[in-house]
C-alpha cells in the first residue's frame, strides 16, 4: 500500500506540520459567524505547479484566501494527513488528477469559520470533510463550495475525524460490493497494518466477519499482532507463515475465506488467492505495488470474475 519512499512521508509530514498544524497549547480563533466576507488575506498552502517528484514539486506557499460567496464556506483546516493517494496525484499516476496548479491532500477536516448567505446546511463551528477527492486539504484555511463538504460530528477525535474520508469508506465498500458475506465468514487481506486494513479489521469485526491479516515479518512482530488483536483482528500472520505447508492444518478450524482484499501485488498476491475457497471466492486489487503472479491452477479453478478493482 505505501507507494512511495520513506523521504516523501518525512519531508510531506514536515511541510504539513509548518502549514497546518498549530503548536499544542496554541490560541486559534475562535469562529465567526459572518455570512460573507469580501475581505483578503493570506494563507499558507502546500501547492504542485507540474507532477513529479513530491519533494521536488511541493512548495509551501502563501496564496490570497478567497472572499466568501453566497455558496461558499470559510474552513479553517484542523488537520490533514498524507495518503498514498496524495503522493500518487502529485507524481501524476493517480486515476483522478486536479488541475494544475492544485494544492495537495485528499482528505482532512476543518471547523467552519464562515459561511455565505445560501448556506443551510453548516454553521460556523461545526466540523467538515470533503466529499470527493482532489479537494485540495493542505492549506491552513480555504473557501470551498457548499456542496464539497460534509458536515461531521464534532465530538470525535481528531485523528479519526482527519482519516474518515478514504480508508474507512474504501474498506467499507470492499467488503460489502464484491461477496454477499454473512457472519462467522472469513475475509484475509495483507499490508493489514496500513490504515485501509486496519478499518477492514474493525468493520468486518462488527459485522461478524473473521479475519486472518497477513503483514510482513518484523522485529516487533508480537506488539503488532497484540495492537491488531486489540482492534478486532482475529488472527495475525506474517507473509512467511502463510507459504507454510503448516497453512493447512490452519484452516481445520477456520472457513476459507471468501474474499481476498489485495493491495501488495507479487507473491503475496499469489498466496491470498490460493487460500481463497474454491470456486467462490474473489479477490479485490487496491493499489498493488507489484504486478500479480498467478498460478495456472489458480486461474483454472478460480471463478472467471474473482479478480476485481474497487474503482
Amino acid at each position: 500500500m505505501w507507494v512511495c519512499g520513506s523521504r516523501y512521508w518525512a519531508r510531506a509530514r514536515g511541510l504539513l506540520r509548518l502549514c497546518l498544524l498549530p503548536a499544542s497549547g496554541r490560541h486559534e480563533p475562535k469562529a465567526s459567524s459572518c455570512s460573507s466576507s469580501t475581505q483578503s488575506s493570506r494563507v499558507r498552502a502546500l501547492i504542485y505547479a507540474h507532477h513529479g517528484d513530491p519533494p521536488k514539486v511541493v512548495e509551501l506557499k502563501n496564496v490570497d484566501l478567497a472572499a466568501v460567496g453566497r455558496s461558499d464556506v470559510h474552513v479553517k483546516m484542523l488537520a490533514a494527513p498524507v495518503n498514498p493517494s496524495d503522493i500518487n496525484m502529485i507524481q501524476g499516476n493517480y486515476g483522478l488528477l486536479p488541475k494544475l496548479p492544485a494544492v495537495g491532500g485528499n482528505e482532512g477536516v476543518g471547523q467552519v469559520i464562515a459561511v455565505g448567505s445560501s448556506v443551510t446546511r453548516m454553521k460556523p463551528g461545526d466540523w467538515v470533510i470533503p466529499a470527493n477527492a482532489g479537494l485540495g486539504t493542505w492549506q491552513t484555511e480555504a473557501v470551498f463550495s457548499e456542496e464539497s463538504l460534509i458536515e461531521i460530528p464534532s465530538d470525535i477525535p481528531l485523528q479519526s475525524a482527519a482519516t474518515l474520508g478514504v480508508n474507512p469508506c474504501t474498506a467499507y465498500r470492499m467488503l460489502m460490493d464484491f461477496e454477499q458475506l454473512r457472519p462467522g465468514d472469513s475475509v484475509i487481506q495483507n499490508a493489514s497494518n496500513s490504515g485501509v486494513g486496519q478499518a477492514v479489521i474493525q468493520i468486518a469485526a462488527a459485522l461478524g466477519l473473521r479475519t486472518i491479516n497477513v503483514v510482513r515479518d518484523r522485529p516487533d512482530i508480537q506488539r503488532l499482532s497484540d495492537r491488531l488483536k486489540n482492534l478486532g483482528a482475529e488472527h495475525v500472520v506474517t507473509e512467511e507463515e502463510l507459504r507454510k505447508p503448516e497453512m493447512k492444518n490452519f484452516w481445520k478450524n477456520m472457513p476459507q475465506p471468501q474474499l481476498a482484499l489485495n493491495c501488495v501485488g507479487g507473491k503475496s498476491s499469489t498466496e491470498l488467492l490460493r487460500h481463497l475457497a474454491s470456486g467462490v471466492g474473489e479477490q479485490v486489487l487496491s493499489q498493488v505495488q507489484e504486478g500479480l503472479s498467478l498460478p495456472v491452477l489458480t486461474l483454472f479453478f478460480l471463478d472467471s470474475s474473482g479478480l476485481e478493482e474497487p474503482w
